[in-house]
């Protein structure tokens, strides 16, 4: 089981290699926002399967704040690309 979720982390991490890709080539800010987005969504996913792997509990936690910074950061970026004069 530890091999499979260590497999996964490594998936994990190429794709965040893909998202600084994704980041560097976006031609609008609508690209260039997705990768945080994924990232966000990664490091919330990489701090679970690391909770997991290692049996630290506490990382349960660290991975909801992570998950709740991810939405406020999209949130914040919607409002600020597509605000009220739009």
């Amino acid at each position: 089981m530890k091999i499979t979720l260590e497999i996964l982390a490594i998936a994990l991490i190429a794709s965040v290699a893909l998202g600084i890709y994704r980041i560097e080539r976006g031609p609008t800010a609508a690209d260039r926002m997705l990768a945080p987005m994924l990232f966000g969504t990664t490091g919330t996913a990489l701090t679970l399967l690391l909770a997991e792997i290692e049996g630290i509990h506490s990382l349960y936690d660290m991975a909801l704040v992570f998950a709740l910074l991810g939405a406020l950061t999209t949130v914040a970026f919607v409002k600020r690309a597509w605000g009220p004069d739009e």
